[in-house]
Order: structure tokens, then sequence, then C-alpha cells
């Protein structure tokens, strides 16, 4: 008996060589893809020509070409002198008590009799270990150590809910989520006992106040059992 090779469908061999040239295809697309990357990354970026877009130049600077500089509000609570200001040159950022921009829509913290200084508590200074950079507190702070206490901040939420019981007070609002506008004298933790809820205005405290001398989170200042006063 005669055998036979096995009935092949005439539209088998075009559509096994269509496959092979669409692989073929999608290989040189993927090696050209690579070239070009490793081309661009190999590549100086060039600086961008061209004038800036209108408005780039207030937006970057928050001032106008050929302005007068400003000067920066007083912070209230009060702040020493010559803090709020400018970052003075030779001054690592993320030090000191902050900076309230003039361009803020947030009014600078009010005066108040009844609650601790900003100054007090930012009048302090560091000193560099293996364990880092650790608060030397002065004895103005020192007597304040478990003691019962007011802060009046601007609130930095640790969660997202309209009410919080555990934040931060600043002593100068944040200009973005990501930043902390000072060092670390510059805030208070708070965990309260009541909750607290969130408002860009000023809020005030009365809690156990606490110095740290060496928080594993690199706080210098904690307020618990804290309520919320008018």
């Amino acid at each position: 008996m005669a055998i036979h090779p096995a009935h092949r469908h005439p539209a088998a061999q075009p559509d096994a060589r269509a496959s092979r040239t669409r692989t073929a295809r999608h290989a040189c697309a993927w090696l050209a893809l690579a070239w070009a990357g490793a081309v661009l990354a190999q590549s100086p970026t060039a600086a961008p020509t061209g004038k800036p877009a209108p408005g780039e130049f207030e937006r970057a600077t928050g001032k106008t070409p050929g302005a007068a500089p400003t000067t920066a509000p007083a912070l209230s609570s009060p702040l020493p002198a010559g803090a709020g200001t400018a970052m003075p040159s030779g001054v690592a950022s993320g030090s000191g008590a902050g900076y309230h921009s003039p361009n803020s829509p947030i009014a600078p913290l009010p005066q108040r009799n009844d609650v601790v200084p900003w100054s007090v508590l930012t009048d302090l200074t560091k000193k560099t270990t293996k364990d880092g950079i650790l608060p030397v507190f002065n004895d103005a702070q020192k007597g304040m150590d478990k003691t019962t206490q007011r802060i009046q901040g601007f609130m930095v939420p640790l969660d997202a809910k309209p009410t919080q019981t555990h934040f931060l007070l600043t002593s100068v609002p944040m200009t973005c989520s990501f930043c902390t506008p000072g060092g670390p004298e510059s805030m208070v933790e708070v965990k309260a006992k009541t909750p607290v809820r969130y408002s860009l205005e000023p809020v005030v405290v009365e809690g156990k106040f606490t110095v740290l001398p060496n928080d594993q989170y690199g706080l210098y200042y904690r307020v618990v059992d804290a309520v919320p006063v008018k």
C-alpha cells in the first residue's frame, strides 16, 4: 500500500511565513528602540533654547523681573531675630525656624500670650555624634520637660482623615506635601487625646510637653494627651 505524505492545507504555509515576518519586524523594532535609548543615555543633555514661556520667571521665583525684593513678614509667637527670613549663606536647609513666604496665601501665626513662643523652641544648638545630629537643649527647654504646655502652629496631618490624633505642628505652613518648612526645632509632634480637626488656620493644643534628646525619628519635641484649645 502506498504511503502518502500528510495532507497540508494550502493556506498553512503562507500563514507560517506571515508569522515569521511579523516576529522579525517586532524584533527589529525592539532593537531600534534599545539602540535609540542607548544613544540618548550617552548623549549630553542639551541646554534649553529659546525664550522662557510667559510667566515662567514669576512662577519659578515668585518675583517680577526688575521688581524690588520683598521682605518676609515677621513670624509671630514670636521667632528669634533673623529667623523666618531667607536662609543665610552657609546654613544648611532643614535647619532653623523655617521660612514663611510673603507670597503665601496663609497668614502668619497671630500673637498669643498663652502659648510657648517658637523663639523658645528654636533657640538651641546641635551636636554631631555617631548617632546623628542631636539637639542640645538649654535650661528653658529642659524646664518645660514633662510639664503641661500650649503650642500654636500649622497642622501637618499624618493621616488622611478630617480629624487627626497624630500630627505635627510647625512654626510656618508647609510649602508642599513633601517638604518640611524648617528644621526639627520648628516642629512639635502631637499625640492628641481628643481628635483635632484639620485646618489651614493655626491650631492650638494643650498637653504634656516632652523634650526628645535622641528620638529615633529625629524629632526634638512632643506633646501627648493633647486637647484642642480655642
